[in-house]
């Protein structure tokens, strides 16, 4: 009986705290006030009601952060996640959860008017407790380079900053276009592993961005045949024979000494041989943010030093 009775207590006592926070978190919502706005359609189709004047947004994604400073919104966020650090203010913004894990009662006590999500990567629960507490979300679900170029073109819709937005999505396209027209002089197509974790090693398949980053720079990913983010041995390594090897600087913790050593200990490897071994920033390949364009010039440069100048 005793043990039984302490069970009890001990529930109620939860039952107690969920209402309470039930009930902090709704006070907090109806201190926000009225909000008169514009119905906007988000980028998985759904309609969004947009607060106007819009001052309060919370950004549950480093990418989207990274954006919506870029357009020119960067005053109106209050709120983001663990690691959205550029640019240098996104960093003084307060945190509100990692994007895989939302705490969602302090996104309410920021009193957002709305929240910036992504369908690929913020839990879908959570996204629907904060619509369920009145706060609105709009999400994004960038697939291909275009789709995070439409990004930054509705960001500028969502801020009101849609002059600086197009001039942005102008200068994107014509980016992208000239490297286009670049690769189409390439000489060759090299056979490229992009190493994004070394212990154990990952790549990246055919439905990430990287793949189409070293699609369109001119290359030929050696990890196009799977999906996801395989797992390599290096007996497959040794098979696969890459020409260039691209290592992301953060990969599993290590150096760049290290992440270099670990493959300089294969000389057999092509890429090993001709001394084709590039640490690269990992933050700039590894969020759906404009910075993917500048990683994709990059790549090119990397890749193929023949079309330098070539326009």
């Amino acid at each position: 009986m005793p043990g039984r009775r302490c069970r009890l207590i001990v529930a109620a006592a939860r039952e107690l705290t969920m209402k309470k926070t039930v009930l902090f978190l709704l006070l907090s919502l109806q201190a926000i006030g009225p909000v008169y706005g514009r119905e906007l359609v988000d980028q998985i189709g759904r309609k969004v009601e947009v607060a106007e004047p819009l001052t309060r947004v919370v950004s549950l994604i480093p990418s989207l952060t990274e954006s919506s400073f870029e357009v020119g919104g960067g005053e109106d966020l209050v709120g983001a996640t663990q690691f959205a650090t550029f640019p240098e203010a996104a960093a003084r913004l307060p945190r509100v959860g990692s994007y895989i894990s939302l705490d969602v009662e302090k996104i309410v006590k920021l009193q957002p008017q709305l929240c910036l999500a992504a369908k690929d990567g913020n839990p879908k629960a959570s996204v629907e407790q904060l619509e369920t507490l009145g706060i609105p979300v709009y999400v994004f679900d960038p697939k291909t380079l275009e789709d995070v170029v439409d990004t930054v073109a509705r960001l500028g819709e969502i801020f009101g900053t849609e002059a600086q937005a197009d001039g942005l999505v102008a200068s994107y396209r014509q980016r992208l276009n000239r490297v286009e027209r670049q690769v189409e002089r390439a000489e060759n197509r090299p056979r490229v592993f992009f190493q994004i974790d070394a212990q154990p090693i990952f790549s990246a398949g055919v439905d990430t961005f990287l793949h189409q980053l070293l699609v369109r720079a001119g290359a030929v990913n050696l990890a196009a045949d799977r999906s996801g983010y395989p797992r390599y041995s290096w007996e497959e390594l040794l098979l696969l024979e890459p020409e260039v090897v691209i290592l992301a600087s953060m990969g599993g913790g290590f150096s760049e000494q290290e992440l270099l050593a670990r493959w300089q200990a294969w000389p057999q490897i092509p890429a090993v041989r001709t001394r084709r071994l590039y640490v690269v920033d990992a933050d700039l390949f590894d969020r759906p943010s404009p910075r993917l364009i500048d990683a994709l010039e990059f790549l090119v440069g990397l890749l193929h030093p023949e079309l330098a100048g070539i326009q």
